[in-house]
């Protein structure tokens, strides 16, 4: 019993360890390497300047689909992804997060540019119109809907909560789960230089 804790802890301890049978990395995350996903989208960041995912090529790209107006998942997302590229150090800065708006309605490029380099000043806050918003969560699979509520807010979104991660060469690598530890967040990241 004793060799297996200590097998099951040094395994955990193996970082980016790479699987005997696929030869790719250990993901706390849904491991999407053999996945083909691609979205041609064009939108304007925050500040203006029409971004794709190619525009990023060399670097890690972490990818979330969120709003503003968002109570929860959206704040602690983006806390999250912060604090994990704390975590990284150096190799944070070969690390872009973009935060895709569901909200186009209420999140215009001012709201964007408050909220999302809030979280930390190199994330990229993207918004289409409603008709981009619906073609670019169709290419990554995102569900979202809107839902009236009686707050001041006037209407929630539902939606998926994951984080699409893109290695270097753009290529979809891991989807990782809403309320994944920084320090899991780092790692997956981590793993995407390879």
């Amino acid at each position: 019993m004793r060799r297996i804790l200590c097998l099951l802890l040094l395994m955990s301890l193996a970082g980016c360890s790479k699987s005997p049978s696929a030869g790719t990395p250990q993901f706390v995350g849904s491991d999407m390497t053999d996945v083909t996903l691609t979205s041609d989208f064009v939108l304007p960041d925050h500040n203006g300047t029409p971004r794709k995912l190619t525009d990023f090529h060399g670097k890690v790209v972490a990818l979330f689909f969120g709003y503003t107006h968002c109570p929860d998942v959206c704040p602690t997302t983006m806390t999250d992804l912060a604090g994990a590229l704390k975590l990284m150090g150096e190799k944070a800065k070969d690390v872009q997060v973009l935060f895709i708006s569901l909200d186009p309605e209420r999140d215009s490029a001012e709201v964007l540019k408050k909220f999302v380099p809030s979280f930390n000043p190199t994330f990229l806050g993207l918004r289409g119109d409603q008709a981009q918003t619906v073609k670019v969560t169709q290419d990554f699979k995102v569900y979202f809907a809107k839902q009236e509520s009686n707050s001041k807010a006037g209407y929630t979104i539902d939606h998926s909560a994951g984080v699409y991660v893109f290695d270097k060469t753009g290529t979809l690598r891991v989807i990782m789960k809403a309320g994944q530890s920084q320090k899991d967040i780092a790692h997956d990241l981590g793993c995407c230089f390879n």
